[in-house]
């Protein structure tokens, strides 16, 4: 759709500006309108380009969707039709993105669909899980308060991804600068000092030698090198879509010291309060089974889960095939039997999320703490040895001239 520029003057006789995308300019006049706006100007604008590139589309950050959620369950809670709501949201957005998303839906919504039809249509802005919560918050009449309970899922559910990947920064950024530190003493600094030893002549030791050996092979086959790391990413990455892969690397993942701690616990957090976030919004556990089933982030999760529904549909209750798998802690378990007794399963799995996610800081400080003087002991070590072999000679010259 096309964009508009607009001015205009509120009831109170401030000026406004802006830009809209719409079909045409009567529906840019009734928006304003609808937004108690009085335009004075309204006029086509050729500036905005879009640009599309391949395996980027619709995709919002956490805080843009945390936003339209509140807001629009603020306006539902205060008697605003969903049109409305949707037109005006869409109006003031300033993400572009987002802001098509929602005239789309609002047009789909004008058309007839349910809201949870027309969000469906969005995949990659609008996932299983919200698309399944307002389809409930729809049908039992508590709309506002499915929205809201889903804003403040996503704020916690990406505060938890965001502690993950903050603390893995760090020994990234290390290994990082140390893989181009190592390059250049390879490619740069090493040939410097090749040409310095080969004019003095005499037998290099067996520690120089062998560094220039390397140094020699890193300039003479830099193309191959730099093909060989992108064919083992590409292939790397194309085992990763085979099922049968996946599932090893991540059964691999959840045992391997440290790491594997964080991965199951920060699993366990997300998987307790989607399935809490579902059932308190009155979905039935087989479905919401279903939706948590996706967004497990780990095939051997997946499969337990996957585990458990198969029993439950066979009358079994929860807490004893997630014992069964053996991959849920035994105080998860112990927890979710006493919520089923008790008939407040879903409570418990919000205190089981609560504590989990404080456990995942825990493990992630933990998991940092142990990597980052492995790391610094490894690369300092790699790094220390090159600049001993390249002194070396030295050395052993100054000690002969003496």
């Amino acid at each position: 759709m096309p964009y508009f520029k607009w001015e205009g003057k509120t009831r109170t006789g401030e000026v406004k500006k802006g830009s809209m995308e719409a079909p045409d300019e009567a529906a840019v006049m009734l928006r304003l309108k609808q937004q108690q706006i009085v335009p004075s100007l309204v006029k086509k604008s050729f500036g905005a380009v879009e640009i599309k590139i391949p395996g980027f589309g619709e995709k919002l950050k956490p805080k843009s969707l945390v936003i339209f959620t509140r807001q629009f369950a603020t306006m539902i809670d205060a008697g605003l039709p969903l049109v409305q709501g949707l037109d005006i949201l869409a109006a003031q957005n300033d993400d572009k993105v987002m802001q098509r998303v929602l005239y789309q839906v609002k047009s789909d919504v004008e058309s007839g669909s349910t809201f949870a039809s027309a969000l469906e249509k969005h995949k990659k802005v609008f996932d299983d899980l919200y698309v399944s919560l307002v389809s409930a918050g729809e049908l039992g009449g508590i709309l506002d308060t499915i929205l809201d309970r889903l804003a403040g899922y996503i704020e916690k559910a990406a505060a938890l991804r965001k502690r993950v990947k903050g603390a893995m920064t760090y020994p990234l950024a290390i290994v990082g600068v140390s893989v181009i530190v190592i390059l250049v003493l390879m490619t740069y600094v090493i040939p410097t000092f090749a040409k310095m030893f080969s004019s003095m002549g005499g037998t290099l030791p067996g520690p120089t030698q062998m560094v220039m050996n390397i140094s020699d092979f890193f300039v003479n086959n830099i193309i191959i090198i730099l093909g060989g790391i992108g064919g083992t990413i590409f292939g790397i990455t194309a085992l990763f879509k085979n099922q049968k892969t996946r599932y090893y690397v991540d059964k691999i993942a959840l045992k391997t010291p440290a790491i594997g701690s964080v991965i199951q616990k920060s699993a366990v957090a997300r998987f307790t309060r989607t399935l809490g976030t579902m059932i308190s919004s009155g979905i039935p556990i087989l479905q919401a089974l279903d939706v948590v089933e996706k967004t497990a982030g780990n095939m051997v999760i997946e499969q337990a889960i996957i585990h458990v529904k198969g029993r439950i549909t066979e009358g079994k209750s929860m807490a004893e095939p997630l014992m069964a798998t053996g991959v849920f802690p035994p105080m998860v378990v112990q927890m979710i039997a006493v919520g089923e007794s008790t008939g407040a399963l879903d409570a418990m799995l919000g205190k089981i999320a609560d504590f989990y996610d404080e456990e995942v800081d825990a493990a992630v400080d933990a998991m940092t703490s142990l990597m980052e003087p492995l790391i610094m002991v490894f690369l300092g070590g790699i790094v220390g040895w090159i600049m001993i072999a390249m002194y070396l000679p030295i050395f052993s010259m100054a000690s002969g001239g003496k």
